[in-house]
């Protein structure tokens, strides 16, 4: 038998890195030779969770089978008889009617022999009826296939190759009836349809320039397409396979015009039910509610007259760094738009309804979030489900107050609906099915707090979550026992024995070893990786604001969801144009540093620096922080562009500041303009990461420069998500600069 006193554990977890590989535990032999063991990755103290997995093992033929499954993240699959659950080993198959997981097919995973990595959970697109998935099988840091899967069969067909790796979405869009789809590559949107049985050429599917926030469905199978600031709309995804070799906007009609041009890189949209108004989320900073004017002619929002009156629109000012926006909208009654905004202690929601009364004008009024950050609308709009750490409650759409019966508490890692009456909660513990009664039925463990074999011959596999008790042969369901008889924990039966040998930590912290004492030989229980990664591998990620926040919130949802902790330069001008940023980096549990007091550069012949200037300076910014945020900046620098000297370091020493540098330029602060003047090429943003990738190692900084461009440009932070998985992937642990740079302690004056 073995316990695993998972609260003491997360506590140690928590002073982890991110990712210091996968460390197993728990080693239990039986006499017919299957061995049970535990493997976990850990989070951080930024509020990863730690993804953990019960595994067996036949010493005959050393096959894996998982025995307990992390949901981070579910989807429904099959034609919704099965769960697709996913974490960082792999993805995995269980029925609905309860079983224990299998391997999807056709898909990387831990037990049909795949290394375990950092990073996230691959990012997957399942088709609104379950039958088919997407994904993008990674080719190199950046770029790779985009592949079509058979979720009954595992079959897999190459759809399009060298597309981007995704971001913060997956860069592919389903119709209502599972018979279309809409992919981005490189700038450009193209659609696909299994209705066609020898598609054509990718060049003649080709839709417009966009990206897939461009593209938007409407639930009667309607398609909309946002330009510049109008709204095309297509009557059903079976104009697609008429419109082969003919321009698509000649297929559809103008639906609309927005109120303001539409930038793919930040905005986004959702239409309504009927398709007769949109939500316009403009760089996660503002909602705006836009009437259509259905009769074609006029603006989203736009009086009588045909002009502008985007100031009477229903608006949110969105909290400084807001994310993961999302919008539940019933074909009957009013909408809620839902914001996330990540802090240090958990993520912080948000929600408003649109409230709209004949006597006056629409307007979005604020609701009680529950303490929960995630919220999923049931297919008939009557009910909400919400759930995050404080586990799962059902609320009523209309009046927003919880039903009976039904608060849960615990963490609550994911959920999805079934039908209106049911759906799936999964938490550390368990996945279960759900009635809107409150009725519960198990589907799978997700975890255990105790496992081990039954005290008997051929003893069945038993877990314990709580003071419940749960068994299964490894074959059919758990179900739950009284009593049970659990059989004290072994390393050794009468032909093997088991032990844990420690690796360099990379991908594995330790791994089982197999000795065979009825012959010879002693081989581990898992494929060793090629390479064998030790020593410190710790890079930095530092983010630059020099007078515009646009990008932080992209920012610091990727880093929560990485479980990353970073560093943020930041100088006084900006603090003083955006306090309210400067608060929220406070908050959210980064690092903050000095970028001077304002963005000049300090090899400028026009300045006369010295000493005196370089303190006074650095002691500027630090109070300007401080009556924005009421906290202190770590004490080191970097000038601002990067560009100092050996006299101004020593300035800056002596005021108590280390300086920091980059070994890494990726050149992403450079304008289209400037590019262009200095007869450059311009690198795309997968590019720059596929060049990072090749300059990185251990102690490596990397810059990236947060703000909007004033002739735009491809943004390097729109992809940090690749990035981060790319350098985790690659045995990378992120590490805050000061981690890299000890802060020096100079003359205090």
């Amino acid at each position: 038998m073995k316990s695993f006193l998972f609260g003491v554990l997360a506590g140690i977890f928590s002073l982890c890195p991110v990712f210091a590989g996968v460390n197993f535990q728990g080693l239990d032999l039986s006499g017919d030779n299957r061995l049970l063991f535990h493997a976990s990755i850990a989070g951080d103290a930024a509020g990863s969770d730690t993804q953990s997995a019960v595994f067996m093992s036949r010493l005959t033929d050393r096959a894996v089978q998982q025995i307990t499954v992390f949901p981070g993240k579910i989807d429904l699959a099959d034609n919704g008889r099965s769960l697709l659950v996913r974490s960082v080993f792999g993805a995995a198959l269980v029925p609905l009617a309860g079983g224990m997981p299998a391997p999807f097919p056709g898909f990387p995973s831990f037990v049909t022999g795949n290394i375990p990595s950092g990073g996230r959970e691959d990012l997957l697109s399942v088709s609104s009826d379950g039958a088919w998935l997407l994904l993008i099988e990674p080719k190199s840091p950046a770029y790779g296939d985009l592949v079509l899967v058979d979720t009954s069969s595992g079959t897999r067909k190459v759809i399009s190759g060298q597309i981007e790796r995704p971001g913060r979405g997956f860069p592919a869009s389903w119709s209502p009836d599972s018979r279309v789809f809409v992919y981005c590559k490189a700038g450009k949107l193209y659609y696909y349809s299994l209705a066609i049985v020898s598609p054509v050429a990718e060049q003649y599917r080709c839709i417009g320039e966009g990206k897939i926030s461009s593209v938007c469905w409407g639930r009667r199978g309607d398609f909309f397409y946002v330009k510049g600031n109008t709204l095309y709309s297509v009557a059903g995804p079976g104009v697609f396979v008429r419109s082969v070799y003919s321009d698509f906007l000649e297929t559809g009609a103008v639906a609309g015009k927005l109120p303001m041009n539409f930038d793919p890189d930040f905005d986004s949209f959702w239409m309504a039910p009927d398709s007769s108004s949109l939500v316009l989320c403009l760089g996660e900073k503002n909602i705006f509610y836009c009437p259509l004017d259905v009769s074609g002619g006029g603006s989203a929002g736009s009086s009588p007259d045909g002009s502008s009156a985007d100031t009477t629109l229903p608006y949110i000012k969105l909290p400084s760094g807001a994310c993961g926006i999302s919008v539940l909208w019933p074909s009957s009654g009013s909408l809620t738009v839902i914001a996330c905004v990540p802090q240090k202690d958990g993520p912080v929601s948000f929600a408003w309804r649109l409230t709209e009364d004949t006597e006056q004008a629409p307007k979005f009024s604020p609701l009680d979030t529950q303490g929960n950050s995630n919220y999923a609308l049931s297919p008939d709009g009557s009910k909400v489900l919400a759930w995050g750490k404080q586990g799962t409650i059902l609320l009523d759409y209309t009046s927003w107050a919880p039903l009976p019966g039904q608060p849960r508490a615990g963490n609550a890692l994911a959920c999805v609906w079934i039908n209106n009456r049911e759906y799936i909660a999964a938490g550390n513990s368990l996945i279960e099915r759900v009635d809107s009664s409150g009725g519960r039925k198990l589907i799978c463990l997700s975890g255990a707090d105790e496992y081990g074999f039954e005290d008997a011959a051929a003893g069945r596999i038993l877990a314990r979550n709580g003071s419940v008790w749960y068994a299964s042969d490894g074959t059919n369901p758990w179900t739950i026992v009284n009593n049970p008889r659990v059989r004290l924990a072994s390393q050794v039966s009468g032909r093997y024995r088991v032990y844990l040998e420690k690796q360099p930590g990379f991908p594995y912290e330790n791994i089982p070893m197999i000795r065979n004492t009825a012959s010879t030989g002693t081989a581990a229980l898992l494929p060793l990786p090629a390479f064998s990664q030790s020593g410190q591998r710790d890079v930095a990620l530092c983010f630059d604001l020099y007078d515009d926040d646009t990008g932080l919130s992209v920012v610091l949802e990727a880093l929560n969801r990485f479980g990353v902790r970073a560093t943020f330069f930041l100088n006084g001008d900006f603090i003083r144009r955006n306090p309210e940023s400067a608060r929220c980096i406070a908050l959210s549990g980064h690092e903050a540093a000095s970028l001077f007091y304002a963005p000049i550069d300090l090899l400028d012949t026009r300045y006369r620096i010295d000493d005196d200037y370089i303190a006074r300076g650095l002691a500027r910014n630090e109070d300007e922080y401080y009556q924005a945020s009421g906290a202190e900046l770590a004490l080191f620098w970097h000038p601002p562009f990067y560009r100092g000297t050996a006299a101004i370091e020593q300035a800056a020493l002596q005021a108590g500041y280390r300086t920091v540098s980059r070994d890494i330029d990726p050149l992403d602060w450079m304008s289209r303009d400037e590019a262009r003047r200095l007869g450059l090429t311009g690198e795309s943003s997968p590019q720059i990461i596929e060049r990072i990738m090749n300059q990185v190692k251990p102690g490596s900084v990397i810059p990236i420069h947060l703000g909007a461009m004033p002739d735009g440009g491809d943004y390097l932070f729109l992809y940090v998500d690749v990035l981060l998985d790319a350098l985790l992937r690659s045995g990378y642990t992120i590490v805050p600069v000061s981690t890299l740079v000890q802060p020096a302690v100079g003359n205090l004056q």
